[in-house]
């Protein structure tokens, strides 16, 4: 058995940076409401027409190989996470193969909202550890603006979200004690409504029944979020999941040198930093800048820390998302 590492990181985000004093003009909301629930200030949206899903992807993942020292002809594989892709099928993984100019090589998609990233993290990690591939490019970008109800019927769930895509080569790592320890999946259709876009789709409306209805009422093909109920079970299994991560590696809180949880809700974050009782230094938060960017989050802030030399050879980094589906996941990296 192998271990997988990250070699190289990379996130890019649009230029065009949307306040809490932007959104107030356009909808019954104010900066001090935002950040008093969410800790947002800000976020970023594209312009459209300059950015989609896939060439943010491509943005990132070029960061990410350069800084890996891994030729474009090594990547042996792609896994990509997003809820927001260019096209209902096929998915992004295949676009950004072609844009890279990689050779023809597998890409897989991962929907699994807010724990994408972890999911994906935990595939790439698979595949290496059996020794299959080598080098997998890891990555995920969300294109949300363009889908949310900027009005004051979607408040709620619109000022939380931002775009964005971050990036992660991984590659084989001789020293077993190193790079990723474990990863740790679950997930609970039950609650699947609570946090959902239920159209277009068999589940909700298709899209045939939306162009006949032509309805301005219709919500189906906004997210809809229980926000109460979100929170509740995001703190209990945030929990969970960061304590199994702990137990499966013989750690303990003290050892984690870095959390970079799912920037979710700042708010959140703060519960379960005071949960574990960790100092500011071991968690990283960056919400504040970029609002929820989804499967993104989690790369865009394991990027910014790496780049702020906040991660040093021999940290104990630990990764937790909670969100839709619901899902939720962890990993435990060893730098």
């Amino acid at each position: 058995m192998f271990q997988s590492k990250i070699s190289g990181l990379g996130y890019y985000v649009p230029d065009n940076i949307i306040t809490n004093d932007d959104l107030s003009k356009i909808m019954d909301t104010t900066d001090e409401w935002i950040q008093e629930r969410t800790g947002i200030k800000e976020r970023r949206h594209i312009v459209k027409g300059e950015d989609t899903t896939t060439t943010m992807g491509v943005k990132a993942a070029k960061i990410a190989i350069e800084r890996s020292g891994v030729d474009y002809q090594d990547i042996d594989f792609i896994v990509f996470a997003t809820i927001s892709p260019d096209y209902y099928f096929p998915g992004p993984g295949v676009a950004l193969q072609h844009e890279l100019g990689l050779k023809t090589i597998g890409a897989l998609d991962i929907r699994n909202q807010c724990s994408g990233f972890v999911y994906a993290l935990s595939v790439a990690d698979q595949f290496i550890k059996t020794g299959m591939y080598k080098n997998i490019l890891v990555v995920a970008s969300e294109l949300q603006s363009l889908g949310l109800d900027m009005t004051d019927r979607g408040r709620g769930v619109s000022v939380i979200f931002g775009d964005g895509a971050g990036a992660a080569v991984l590659s084989r790592e001789e020293n077993p004690s190193k790079g990723i320890l474990s990863t740790h999946l679950h997930s609970e259709g039950e609650h699947a409504k609570e946090l959902a876009l239920l159209a277009p789709g068999m589940g909700g409306r298709w899209i045939t029944d939306i162009l006949e209805d032509n309805s301005p009422d219709d919500e189906s093909y906004f997210p809809h979020m229980n926000g109460q109920f979100v929170f509740k079970n995001a703190v209990v299994r945030f929990t969970e999941v960061i304590i199994e991560a702990l137990q499966a590696n013989n750690l303990q809180v003290s050892d984690i040198d870095l959390l970079i949880p799912h920037q979710a809700n700042l708010r959140i974050s703060q519960f379960i930093q005071k949960k574990f009782d960790l100092n500011d230094d071991q968690v990283f938060n960056n919400i504040q800048k970029y609002g929820n960017t989804t499967a993104a989050s989690i790369p865009i802030a394991l990027t910014e820390a790496w780049e702020q030399g906040k991660i040093k050879e021999g940290d104990n980094i630990v990764l937790a998302a909670f969100g839709s589906g619901f899902t939720w996941a962890s990993a435990i990296i060893k730098w």
